[in-house]
């Protein structure tokens, strides 16, 4: 079950095989290294949809790629239908209920990362 694994850093889902445990505490510089090493990562699964890869693969990071690819962000993108923001921003749900940290979170990537 994928929620034996902990997580660490910034939410890195320690793999077998990586030192790290759970309650161990990592340098800011080893938290960083694996959100950028996971980023990469899912930025190259989403590289076939330019430059909207790096919108999907920061909801992967949040929300897992298989999230993504059942995503209506990933429906109309496939059609290519790049008016993503209602169906971006639509995931910010916790338990079934709307919730403000996660909208907020969801505004700021897309502000960031979506390449007009």
């Amino acid at each position: 079950m994928a929620f034996d694994k902990p997580y660490v850093g910034y939410g890195h889902q320690v793999q077998p095989g990586e030192p790290y445990r759970r309650g161990v505490q990592l340098t800011e510089a080893q938290a960083d290294a694996l959100l950028r090493k996971d980023y990469s990562k899912f930025c190259a699964l989403y590289e076939k949809y330019g430059k909207d890869k790096y919108l999907l693969a920061a909801l992967a990071y949040n929300c897992g790629p298989g999230v993504v690819n059942k995503s209506s962000v990933l429906r109309l993108l496939k059609s290519g239908n790049r008016n993503i923001f209602k169906a971006y921003t639509s995931h910010c749900h916790y338990k079934g209920k709307k919730h403000k940290g996660l909208l907020t979170r969801r505004l700021t990537e897309f502000a960031a990362l979506f390449i007009p």
